[in-house]
């Protein structure tokens, strides 16, 4: 199979703190990671003020803040992620940061220059914000936790509709339903998202994971879909590589005791090495599904093969019977294929018992 993209999500587990954010880069870096993201928003532009926290926010954060309060802690100046883009990149990584207002996108897209483009699942209702997301020209990656099957497909016929008419955006509803439904429409957007399963629950319960949704997705939208994964531990994103996806995100932590929203839900630095280690190993192990001899197997197989040879002696002229023929190790004799066709026939000469039959 073809290298998943492994997505080291830093999110906002630095805490506000650029240093910090700084460490995650290079512990992702270390790890194996193929990027790195973070999130970026102006706090007043993503949450009302009376906006309370989510159960799993307050359960690690200061019960008493509000959602745009605690944001603002969370938050990183736009020097600071020029910096980060730099330390990045300089290490080897993509660069990526999900963006949750619109002037945060133009100035991810215009100054940053981020690529892919990646539309977190609470965005995924938000039609102006998509069709930003599209208009720039990147790909997508579309996070899809929370939403149900009818809500993707009108997603991704926003999508579909910034693609065909760049230039007017849709009024009505049906021009959205008809864009997806045209061959143009789903062409253009085959060629620019990649979907991710998603469960948005910090920590997203074993049983919650549905990661035969993975399948489920790729059939009904014919798209490659990745996973966004929420849960304890490797096994699930593990296991969506097997099942091909192209594209993990995983979020991690320095250490998983600090205060905070999302540290719970997180991998700590060894476990993220050894996430990526074990995906690497399972791409060459998946191989490409074409049956065939293989080179580190070829040498074994006369070893445990089998031949057809004399169970007791036998004379020339005797036929052969299952009592005086049998098959032991090692092959490259009469392949015991031919076991039937030689029973009731005569022996062409003597054969001392353990002699290879011709």
């Amino acid at each position: 199979m073809s290298r998943v993209f492994v997505i080291a999500e830093a999110g906002v587990n630095h805490n506000g703190d650029p240093a910090r954010a700084a460490d995650m880069i290079a512990a992702a870096a270390a790890a194996g990671a193929d990027a790195i993201k973070f999130q970026t928003f102006t706090p007043e532009r993503l949450a009302a003020a009376s906006a309370p926290k989510a159960e799993y926010q307050k359960a690690t954060t200061a019960p008493e803040e509000s959602q745009v309060e605690m944001l603002r802690r969370l938050s990183l100046a736009r020097g600071d992620f020029r910096d980060l883009a730099a330390e990045a990149r300089g290490r080897g990584l993509v660069f990526m940061s999900t963006a949750f207002d619109a002037e945060s996108l133009e100035f991810l897209i215009s100054e940053l220059d981020v690529t892919p483009l990646k539309i977190a699942s609470g965005e995924i209702t938000n039609a102006p914000f998509l069709r930003q997301h599209t208009l720039s020209g990147r790909p997508l990656l579309l996070s899809t936790g929370m939403a149900s099957l009818g809500e993707i497909e009108f997603a991704l016929g926003i999508i579909a509709h910034a693609c065909l008419h760049p230039a007017t955006p849709p009024r009505r509803r049906e021009e959205v339903v008809e864009a997806w439904s045209t061959s143009e429409g789903r062409a253009a957007v085959a060629g620019r998202v990649t979907l991710l399963h998603c469960v948005s629950a910090y920590p997203a319960p074993d049983a919650s994971l549905d990661l035969r949704s993975i399948d489920t997705l790729r059939a009904t939208f014919g798209l490659p879909v990745g996973y966004s994964d929420h849960s304890e531990g490797i096994t699930a994103a593990i296991a969506a590589v097997a099942l091909g996806a192209p594209v993990i995100e995983k979020h991690f932590t320095l250490d998983r005791s600090l205060p905070g929203p999302d540290h719970a839900a997180s991998l700590e630095p060894g476990e993220l090495t050894e996430m990526i280690r074990a995906i690497r190993r399972l791409e060459l192990a998946l191989g490409d599904g074409a049956k065939r001899i293989e080179a580190a197997e070829r040498i074994n197989r006369p070893i445990g093969r089998r031949s057809l040879v004399a169970a007791q002696p036998i004379c020339r002229g005797e036929p052969f019977t299952a009592d005086n023929l049998t098959t032991k190790r090692p092959g490259g004799g009469r392949d015991p294929f031919d076991y039937w066709r030689l029973l009731g026939t005569p022996a062409p000469r003597d054969y001392a018992a353990d002699e290879f039959i011709d």
